[in-house]
C-alpha cells in the first residue's frame, strides 16, 4: 500500500531531524495536496439573507482545505486522504459577518485489496463559530492565529492527516498531531468556543488532548492494530483480521478504565456501529461475540439494538 511507503518516508525524515538537528517545516519543498475533503454548507435555516455568501463560504473552504500543502508528505490525487465537512448555518449576522454553526465531519480510508472505504473518525462540532466576510481569502498563520475559520479548519486538516497516518504505522501521525495541539495551545485567546479545556468532553481541546495523554496510549494502540493488522488483513484471512479487531476492543476496554471521562471510546463505537456489526454478525465463535458484545454494551448502551445483532 503506497499510503504505507509514504509513512514510511516520513518516519526516515524524522530520523534525520533527530540525528542532524535539519528539519523541513510543513508545507515545504516537494510538498503535495493531503486532503480530498467534500464541503457543503447548509443554510435554510437562515432567511432574508442573499445565498451568495453561503455558496462564497463553501468555495473558499473546500479550496482553502484541499488546495494547500499541510505537511511534506507526497500524495498522488488519487492517494489523498477522503474526508467530509457538512456544515450547517444556523445564524448568520449580516452585520457583523458573524456565523453561528454545527459542523458534521467525517473522514475514512481505503481498506486493503477491497473496494471499501472504512470510517477513521467521525463526530459533530457544535461550536463551529466564525466570522467570514464575503471574498476575504482564507489565510493561516499558525504561529499567529487571529481567525477562528482557519484555525478551526486547519485542527480538524492535521487532524484528518494525524489519524490517518496512526493506522498505517503505530503512532505515525505523532508529528502531525503535535501541531494539532500547538493550534489548540495558540487558540486560547481566540473569543470563540470550543477551544478551551473542560468547556465540553467532545469539544476541539478535549479530543486532541484524550488522544495524545499517556493514559488513553490504548486507544491510540487501536487506530493502528484496528485498520493495519485487522481490516486489511481481513481480505487474507478473516478469521484472523477478526481476531486482531476482537484484541482492539478490550484495548477500547481499557482506555475506557484508564480513562472514565474521555469520549473517544463512546465515539468510536457510535461511528463504527455498523462496521462492528457487519464483523460479527454470523462470524466467529460464540465465546469471542459474547466477549464482544459485553464490551461494546457496557461502553455504549445507547447501541445496544445493534450490538445485540453481533451475537446472532
Amino acid at each position: 500500500m503506497r499510503r504505507f511507503i509514504i509513512f514510511i518516508a516520513f518516519f526516515t525524515i524524522n530520523l534525520i531531524n533527530v540525528f542532524t538537528g535539519w528539519h523541513i517545516p510543513f508545507g515545504g519543498w516537494g510538498a503535495s495536496q493531503e486532503l480530498n475533503v467534500t464541503v457543503k454548507v447548509n443554510h435554510t435555516q437562515v432567511q432574508g439573507t442573499n445565498t451568495s455568501v453561503f455558496e462564497n463560504l463553501e468555495t473558499a473552504i473546500r479550496e482553502f482545505i484541499n488546495n494547500r500543502s499541510w505537511t511534506d508528505l507526497q500524495f498522488k490525487k488519487e492517494e489523498r486522504i477522503d474526508a467530509t465537512m457538512n456544515i450547517t448555518v444556523k445564524k448568520y449576522d449580516e452585520s457583523t459577518n458573524f456565523f453561528t454553526c454545527e459542523m458534521l465531519f467525517q473522514c475514512s480510508r481505503p481498506v486493503y485489496d477491497s473496494g471499501y472505504n472504512s470510517v477513521v473518525f467521525s463526530m459533530r462540532d457544535g461550536s463551529f463559530d466564525f466570522t467570514y466576510k464575503e471574498y476575504d481569502p482564507l489565510e493561516f498563520n499558525e504561529n499567529n492565529l487571529d481567525n477562528n475559520l482557519t484555525a478551526m479548519l486547519a485542527y480538524y486538516a492535521y487532524l484528518f492527516i494525524g489519524l490517518d497516518l496512526d493506522t498505517f504505522s503505530p503512532k505515525g501521525g505523532t508529528d502531525v498531531l503535535h501541531v494539532v495541539e500547538n493550534i489548540v495551545n495558540s487558540a486560547q485567546s481566540l473569543s470563540e468556543p470550543g477551544w478551551k479545556a473542560f468547556d465540553d468532553s467532545r469539544n476541539r481541546h478535549a479530543i486532541i488532548n484524550d488522544y495524545m495523554e499517556t493514559s488513553m496510549e490504548p486507544f491510540r494502540e487501536l487506530m493502528y492494530k484496528y485498520y493495519r493488522e485487522g481490516l486489511d488483513e481481513m481480505a487474507n484471512n478473516a478469521d484472523r483480521g477478526r481476531g486482531v479487531i476482537t484484541d482492539c476492543i478490550k484495548l477500547l476496554k481499557e482506555a475506557h478504565s484508564n480513562k472514565p471521562l474521555s469520549s473517544l471510546p463512546q465515539i468510536f463505537t457510535d461511528f463504527k456501529r455498523d462496521e462492528l456489526v457487519n464483523i460479527y454478525s454470523g462470524h466467529g465463535t460464540e465465546k469471542e461475540k459474547q466477549a464482544v458484545y459485553d464490551i461494546l454494551s457496557n461502553l455504549n448502551a445507547s447501541q445496544n439494538t445493534y450490538w445485540k445483532k453481533i451475537q446472532k
